[in-house]
């Protein structure tokens, strides 16, 4: 059976995390950001970054296959309401979804990731990763000190950390808001995450531009490529592509991976409360 958390933490699917998130209970952490942003101490003052590709209460839902077997849903949140605290304002993001049908019974999964991101900095205060894949379960809770450039994982653990360091589902919505007016083929696009006590350089090449049909119209798209390890789950870099809107969204609405073992496709049934209209093809 295919190891999804390689896929998702070490192969690149990092535009496609979400499709592997599943329903859990609802974990409240407003306390937590709380004490984290309370006890920093200001020694700079953070970035400040336009956020013009996603809003308050969007929801997208995502169909995942698993060769051709329909294999679950996947839904990504931004919660209507931002937290306030220290004078931060801070999104609450969860990524959720869910095996069904035969998949569920044979390797079932039940995942819940979240991030408590700054609105104005859009950097990661928090990041709460909740594990359950054929039984294998752990759990994750990442603070980010944005000032000292540490991460805490708890057990007095702390990493250093460059500027600008992302968690896994921050990571996605940070990329929403690259500039790829002046995109040509072939330019490579990078982000720094932290994950599993990593520093990880994803990098994205851009292949080009294609339309595509999808469960909601036929949609413009670009089309880029993760610069993956062959050998560990593909047998070559170009075994996974994704397909983003071309508009201010940059929404994924396709994510198709070759693996050693089979092929994965990830498509989009969904999008709730955009920012930006979709650019739907005539």
């Amino acid at each position: 059976m295919i190891d999804l958390k390689h896929i998702s933490t070490k192969a690149g699917i990092s535009l496609a995390i979400v499709a592997l998130f599943s329903a859990g209970n609802k974990i409240d952490k407003a306390s937590d950001i709380s004490e984290i942003l309370e006890s920093q101490v200001i020694t700079e003052q953070l970035p400040t970054t336009v956020n013009k590709a996603f809003k308050q209460g969007e929801v997208l839902t995502y169909r995942m296959h698993y060769g051709m077997l329909n294999a679950g849903v996947a839904v990504l949140e931004v919660k209507p309401d931002l937290i306030e605290v220290n004078g931060r304002k801070v999104y609450h993001i969860v990524g959720s979804g869910y095996t069904i049908g035969s998949t569920d019974w044979f390797f079932k999964v039940r995942d819940r990731y979240e991030t408590y991101m700054d609105k104005d900095a859009m950097l990661p205060w928090l990041f709460v990763r909740r594990v359950d894949e054929g039984g294998y379960k752990f759990s994750q809770d990442y603070s980010f000190n944005h000032y000292t450039k540490k991460v805490d994982i708890g057990n007095n653990e702390k990493f250093d950390v460059p500027a600008g360091v992302q968690d896994m589902v921050s990571a996605f919505y940070s990329a929403r808001n690259m500039d790829l007016s002046n995109a040509k083929a072939g330019d490579l696009f990078s982000i720094t995450c932290f994950v599993d006590k990593e520093i990880w350089p994803l990098k994205i090449k851009f292949i080009g531009k294609e339309t595509i049909e999808t469960d909601i119209g036929k949609v413009r798209c670009l089309k880029f490529r993760p610069i993956v390890q062959k050998g560990r789950v593909f047998k070559k870099e170009e075994d996974l592509n994704v397909w983003i809107s071309d508009d201010d969204n940059h929404l994924p609405m396709r994510v198709k991976a070759n693996v050693l073992i089979g092929s994965i496709k990830m498509d989009i049934t969904s999008a709730k409360n955009l920012a930006n209209p979709l650019a739907k093809a005539d």
